[in-house]
């Protein structure tokens, strides 16, 4: 009999003992990064606490799928591609590749990686579905998802919507029947990437792909879905509403974890403040084992803030465990020889 397991569950705000879709079985997707550029240390603290839960989960005898998303489609990657002058799927490839090394050099077990792009007609299906539905709408190309046609918007985030303002992080479109609707499909502007449509040419919303995705590669109702604190509002949020409208009310899935976020002086580390660590650059410098060390140095669901000195301690950290396996190996080696001539 496999052992009782305890997760830390978002929806409820408790600890609750883990029950398995399937018994013996575990399937986990976690929101995974924009390629867009080398990865810094914030990305990766998500694919060790992962890397962890998961060969925790395999310790304990259960069988575990893992699925992972890259969001190979996005504003980002079209700045990028106009930066470099390469395409977006050469532009996602490469990036990509330099995060998977990356993962490799940390010792992170293999991912199921899936890509947006190469799931597009799926997206669509969902998308076409959700208006089938009478939860979605179109208007000139573009498709939102209709919130109020959702009850439990907030449950997630613990979020009224009446209290909701738009703002910075919603989209704010005259076009849109709420300013909580969301975009599930977005229209082709001149010289982007787009994919043929009902709606006409065009690419995902942000929201969309994950929800697609992990419903495609783990089907309805799976175990654990895992991402940072800054998701839960409005993308896990936005995430559940659109999936379990699609699903007919059906749970989406059964537990929600999110680590927290890494920062720098008190801010969230990201290019765009300027304020991110590279993941080369701290490997050059740090063994594998110590930058695993730091990260999993506090409780997976709290913030950290970064600093050389904290990667240094944890440096320090790894080679007293270092001795200290040498000196039991010598140890027992002692042991061994003293026994033999006796």
């Amino acid at each position: 009999m496999l052992p009782n397991v305890k997760l830390t569950n978002t929806l409820s705000g408790q600890k609750e003992e883990f029950s398995p879709r399937e018994p013996g079985k575990v399937s986990m997707y976690a929101c995974g990064l924009t390629p867009q550029d080398a990865p810094h240390i914030g990305h990766i603290r998500g694919a060790v606490v992962m890397d962890i839960i998961r060969r925790w989960f395999e310790v304990l005898g259960f069988e575990v799928n893992f699925v992972q998303n890259f969001t190979d489609i996005d504003d980002k990657i079209i700045n990028r591609m106009k930066q470099e002058g390469i395409t977006a799927i050469e532009v996602a490839d490469k990036y990509a590749a330099i995060y998977e090394e990356a993962l490799n050099s940390l010792n992170i077990k293999p991912i199921q990686f899936v890509r947006v792009t190469t799931n597009m007609q799926d997206i669509i299906n969902m998308v076409a579905s959700l208006i089938d539905k009478g939860c979605a709408y179109a208007v000139d190309g573009d498709v939102y998802y209709s919130v109020t046609k959702f009850k439990d918007y907030g449950k997630l985030s613990k979020r009224n919507p009446a209290d909701l303002i738009s703002g910075s992080r919603i989209e704010v479109d005259e076009r849109k029947k709420d300013p909580l609707d969301f975009a599930l499909w977005k229209s082709a502007k001149p010289g982007e990437p787009s994919w043929e449509s009902p709606w006409g040419l065009g690419r995902p919303g942000w929201h969309i792909e994950c929800s697609t995705l992990s419903l495609k590669y783990l089907g309805n109702n799976f175990d654990i879905h895992a991402g940072g604190t800054d998701l839960i509002f409005p993308h896990h949020e936005n995430e559940i509403a659109q999936s379990e409208a699609y699903l007919g009310g059906a749970d989406f899935c059964r537990y929600w974890l999110h680590w927290g976020a890494i920062t720098a002086g008190g801010e969230k580390m990201s290019k765009s403040v300027g304020n991110d660590a590279k993941v080369n650059a701290i490997l050059a410098k740090y063994s594998p084992e110590a930058i695993r060390l730091y990260l999993l140095g506090t409780s997976y669901r709290s913030p950290i803030d970064y600093g050389l000195d904290r990667l240094d301690e944890a440096q320090a950290g790894w080679g007293r465990v270092q001795r200290a396996v040498s000196n039991a190996q010598r140890w027992l080696e002692d042991k061994t020889e003293v026994c033999d001539r006796s």
